[in-house]
C-alpha cells in the first residue's frame, strides 16, 4: 500500500506547479490564505487558562503553543479550544472530578472570549457565527469536548454542556469509559485489549443514548481516540455526520490512533470529514527509545498531567524544553510534508469534500514547521506547492467542517 501511494505522490508531484523561488511561494500562499477561514479543530488547555498562568492575550512562551499574537501572525483563524477530562476511576469521586475540570474549562474559554478579549476573540456556535466573527476582524474560539468520561453516567450534562458552547464530543480518550472502547486501552485502569473484545466490543448501549442526545442537540459527534469498532458502530449509530477531530491515517503509519481506509470510507459516505492531525507519532513511527526518554523526562520533572506542564517553574519548562530539542535532534520529528502526505492520501481516498486539518496543540501535537500557531502559513505553503487550488485549501482549512457543523444543525431537534 505504501508503494503504491508513494507512486501515486510522486506523478502528483510531478505535475505539480514548479516554483522559481520560496518568496513567489509564499505570496501565493498568503493569497489564499487571507480569502479563506483557517479553522484548527484541537487545541488543548489547562484548567487556568486565561488567567496569570496561561493569558492568551500576550505571547507566551512554551508550553504554549497557541495565542491571540501567534493566532494572527500565522493566519489562524479559528481554533475549537478543547474541554479535555483524563480517564481515571469510574466511580462517584471520578465522575464529579471529571464534570469539576470540564466545567473549569467552559469557564476559562467564556472568561477569554466574554470579559478580558471579547474585542479580539468571539465565542463562535454556528457557522454563521465563524464568519460574522471573521468579518469583524477578530479570531474565533470555538469549543469542543475530548472525552465522553466528561458526562459521566449523567447525560443531563451533555445539554448543559451544549448551552455552554460545546459543538462537538469526542465519545472517548485513551482508555474505555461507558460509553465505548478506546483506540488505546489502559492496562493500569483493568482495560480489556482490543484484540481480546475490548470492554464492550464497540460502542455501549448507553453509547449509542449519548450520540442520539449529540444528533437531537446539534453537536458533532467526534471518533478521534476510539477504537475502530467503536468508530464504526457511531458512525452506523449517527443519523448526522460524524467527525475525526485529530486523527491521521492507518495505512501509512499503523498507529492505534489513526485510521483505516475502512473507517474513512464509512466517515465519508456518512457525510463526515477527518481532520489530519499535527501529530509525531501518529504522521510517523517513533522509536521506543524517545518515546521512553521523553516519558522518563516528564516524570522526573513531575510534568504527569497537561495542568503540571503549563504549572511548572520556568526552569523546569527550560529544562524539558532543552531536554525535548536534544531528543529530536537525535529523532527527528515529522514535518509538514508528512503531515500534507496523510492530506494528500486521505484527499485521494474519501475526497477533498472530507478531510480538514488539526494541530493537537498543547495535547502533544506540533511538528517541524508546525509547531505553534504563529508557523499555519507553512501548512498553506506545502498544500500550494501540492498544487492545491484556493477552493481545495478553503475546504481543507475549515469550509468542510463548517459544512458539517450546518448538517448537525439542521438536524437539532431539542
Amino acid at each position: 500500500m505504501k508503494t503504491i501511494f508513494a507512486a501515486a505522490l510522486a506523478l502528483v508531484m510531478f505535475a505539480s506547479p514548479v516554483w522559481a523561488d520560496d518568496v513567489a511561494l509564499e505570496a501565493k500562499a498568503r493569497a489564499i490564505q487571507s480569502h479563506v477561514i483557517t479553522i484548527d479543530t484541537h487545541t488543548d488547555i489547562p484548567t487556568f487558562f486565561a488567567s496569570d498562568k496561561y493569558d492568551p492575550g500576550k505571547l507566551n512562551g512554551p508550553p504554549v503553543l497557541v495565542d491571540l499574537p501567534r493566532m494572527k501572525t500565522g493566519g489562524l483563524d479559528a481554533v475549537f479550544f478543547i474541554v479535555y477530562v483524563d480517564q481515571t476511576k469510574r466511580d462517584a469521586a471520578g465522575y464529579a472530578e471529571a464534570a469539576s475540570e470540564a466545567f473549569a474549562k467552559f469557564a476559562a474559554i467564556h472568561r477569554m472570549v466574554d470579559e478580558q478579549y471579547s474585542k479580539d476573540i468571539g465565542l463562535a456556535l454556528t457557522s454563521a457565527d465563524i464568519r460574522r466573527i471573521h468579518a469583524d476582524g477578530r479570531r474565533i474560539a470555538l469549543i469542543g469536548i475530548e472525552n465522553g468520561y466528561a458526562i459521566g453516567k449523567n447525560p443531563a450534562l451533555l445539554d448543559i454542556y451544549y448551552g455552554l458552547g460545546a459543538r462537538y464530543f469526542g465519545l472517548t480518550h485513551n482508555g474505555h469509559n461507558d460509553l465505548g472502547d478506546s483506540a488505546q486501552p489502559r492496562a493500569d485502569l483493568g482495560d480489556k485489549p482490543n484484540d481480546k473484545g475490548g470492554e464492550h466490543g464497540g460502542l455501549s448501549a448507553y453509547g449509542r443514548e449519548i450520540v442520539a442526545r449529540c444528533n437531537d442537540l446539534g453537536i458533532m459527534v467526534d471518533v478521534s481516540h476510539s477504537a475502530k469498532s467503536t468508530t464504526l458502530d457511531a458512525i452506523k449509530s449517527s443519523r448526522t455526520p460524524v467527525i475525526a477531530s485529530h486523527s491521521a491515517v492507518y495505512a501509512l503509519n499503523p498507529h492505534p490512533r489513526n485510521m483505516s481506509d475502512e473507517e474513512m470510507l464509512a466517515l465519508a459516505k456518512k457525510g463526515g470529514v477527518i481532520q489530519i492531525v499535527a501529530f509525531d507519532e501518529y504522521l510517523h513511527a517513533v522509536s521506543k527509545e524517545k518515546k521512553a526518554a521523553r516519558g522518563k523526562l516528564a516524570k522526573s520533572l513531575g510534568l504527569t498531567s497537561l495542568d503540571a506542564f503549563f504549572a511548572a517553574s520556568p526552569a523546569t519548562k527550560e529544562k524539558f524544553a532543552k531536554s525535548v530539542a536534544e531528543l529530536d535532534r537525535t529523532f527527528p520529528r515529522a514535518g509538514v510534508s508528512d503531515l500534507v502526505d496523510h492530506i494528500d492520501y486521505a484527499v485521494k481516498l474519501i475526497g477533498i469534500d472530507h478531510v480538514g486539518i488539526a494541530s493537537d496543540f498543547q495535547g502533544g501535537g506540533g511538528i517541524e514547521g508546525w509547531a505553534n500557531a504563529g508557523e499555519t502559513l507553512n501548512v498553506t505553503k506545502e498544500l500550494v506547492k501540492r498544487g492545491y487550488s484556493q477552493e481545495q485549501i478553503g475546504k481543507l482549512w475549515g469550509g468542510n467542517l463548517m459544512r458539517v457543523m450546518d448538517e448537525v444543525a439542521a438536524a437539532r431537534k431539542s
